[in-house]
Parts: C-alpha cells; structure tokens; sequence
C-alpha cells in the first residue's frame, strides 16, 4: 500500500510560525496544558527532549518570569529563549536528579517529555524504543518533582502501555492518556499525563 506522502506545511505547522514558533509540536502542549491546567506562573519546570524548543517556548510564557525551565536535549535547540530559561545539552539518561534540581533552584513543579525514538518503521520496534524513552522520563519525574508536582510524557502505543499507565496511578493521585487534535490522525503517540506526584521513601 503506498503511504500518503509527508505534508510538513499542514494547518499547525503554518501556524507555528505565524505566530513565531519554531515546531508545530506547540499546539500539542497547548492543548493538553488547557486540558488538565500543567502549568502556572512561577513553576519549576523540566522539559526532556526539549529540541527544537517550542515546547520550552510556550512553557516560559506561561510561567512567566518568576519561574525557571530547564530544556534537556542532545540537539542544540533553535528556538530563542528568555532568560528564565536553562538549556542541558546531553543525553537525558546522563542528567542527575541533584543536577536539575540545583539548575531549578529546587524541586520540579513539573516535568514535560517529548521524547521519541529514533525510528525504523517497525512498528514493534519503534514502540520498544519509545518505552525505553518513557521509562527513564518517569524515573527522572520521581527524581525532581515537588509533592504535588505534575508529569506529562509522549508514548507510541503499544502493548506496555496499560502497564505503565497503572505504574503512573502508583507515584500520581491520578493518571490518564490524552491524544491532542494536532497529532497526526495516523501517528501512533499519544500523551500520559499525571498529576498529584506522591513523594515516598523510594521516590
């Protein structure tokens, strides 16, 4: 079967940049945030895979000033930041707890990952990357997050994700999974989101 081509100039992405963001990637946390209220003026906020930056730059509007991001990514970003803004170029994998949250200035309010694989086209493949991804998001989320504090992280579906989705309701008050309108209609991803982090000895 041939598969539609490409389309990088879709409705969200000449949306981007007329309003000067540098992926369409934006409106994806756009939604979520007015979905489920992740963010508030003055948070603390983490934001894994954080290249190209758009996510970064619709974060530190919204927090404002008075709150601090930290962006963690292997690829230098290309998006202009404020100064309220830290960046971290290394693997998220190498980034200690203790690092991001002495960058913060203490623990994270929030932790957003949009982290995806590399990917192959094998689907199976594809989605065990992701869930490595995802993993290691959640352990840095139980690393740096304040009591209370809220996570958001990018899945490809696939048969782990009920269990990690179950394994979020064990850290967070509560958890579910959000697909925005601006993911593409044949994209497999899809956004977890928790809030209500419970802080425990193991945490």
């Amino acid at each position: 079967m041939a598969h539609r081509p490409y389309q990088p100039r879709d409705h969200w992405s000449k949306r981007a940049k007329d309003e000067s963001f540098v992926a369409r990637s934006v409106f994806k946390l756009e939604e979520i945030d007015k979905r489920f209220k992740l963010l508030a003026k003055g948070d603390l906020v983490v934001d894994l895979g954080c290249a190209p930056g758009s996510w970064l730059q619709y974060a530190s509007k919204v927090v404002g000033p008075s709150g601090r991001l930290v962006g963690v990514d292997l690829t230098p970003i290309r998006a202009a930041v404020g100064p309220n803004v830290a960046l971290v170029e290394r693997d998220v994998s190498k980034v200690t707890d203790a690092e991001l949250r002495a960058a913060l200035g203490g623990p994270a309010d929030v932790v957003l990952s949009d982290m995806a694989p590399h990917t192959s086209g094998v689907r199976m493949v594809d989605q065990a990357r992701s869930q490595a991804l995802v993993e290691i998001a959640l352990a840095i989320a139980r690393g740096c997050l304040r009591a209370g504090g809220k996570f958001l992280v990018k899945i490809f579906q696939g048969p782990d994700t009920p269990g990690y989705v179950r394994e979020l309701r064990r850290h967070f008050s509560s958890a579910s999974t959000f697909k925005p309108a601006s993911s593409r209609s044949e994209s497999m991803e899809i956004y977890a989101v928790g809030t209500g982090f419970r802080v425990s000895a193991g945490s």
